[in-house]
């Protein structure tokens, strides 16, 4: 099992986010955080990188549903995904990953009581993914 699921995209940083929040919207998850890794590494070490941002996602009825299982659950949430630059291809090509929710369930140890709402997250994650792709072939 890999630990993320993941498109490449031929085109802007700025569209590959608004595509992504988009995706990610019509699979019930909204971005609750959005973490500038580039500008926060630029002002805080002062050091340059490609464009990066991880968007903290949560699907509601899910997040819900894995907290009533364990409370310790809240320290792997909200799904983070990741845009970023390729680096070896820069100005064009964005990558889009997200982590796999079963990932929560080998880290939990709780796999039976967890392992159908990690696989709807799943399932779900993938669908966006899968979507962000699709559009941008479509485009």
């Amino acid at each position: 099992m890999t630990s993320g699921l993941s498109t490449t995209l031929d085109t802007s940083f700025g569209e590959a986010v608004e595509r992504t929040t988009q995706a990610l919207a019509e699979q019930g998850f909204g971005v609750l955080t959005k973490i500038d890794v580039k500008a926060t590494l630029k002002e805080k070490l002062g050091e340059d990188m490609e464009d990066y941002l991880i968007l903290g996602a949560c699907n509601p009825a899910l997040a819900h549903r894995a907290l009533d299982v364990d409370r310790q659950i809240g320290q792997l949430l909200p799904c983070n995904v990741v845009v970023r630059t390729d680096p070896a291809s820069p100005g064009r090509k964005v990558i889009v990953e997200a982590m796999d929710p079963q990932v929560m369930i080998q880290v939990t140890g709780q796999a039976g009581a967890l392992q159908e709402i990690a696989d709807q997250a799943a399932a779900k994650l993938q669908a966006a993914v899968s979507a962000i792709g699709q559009t941008a072939q479509t485009r």
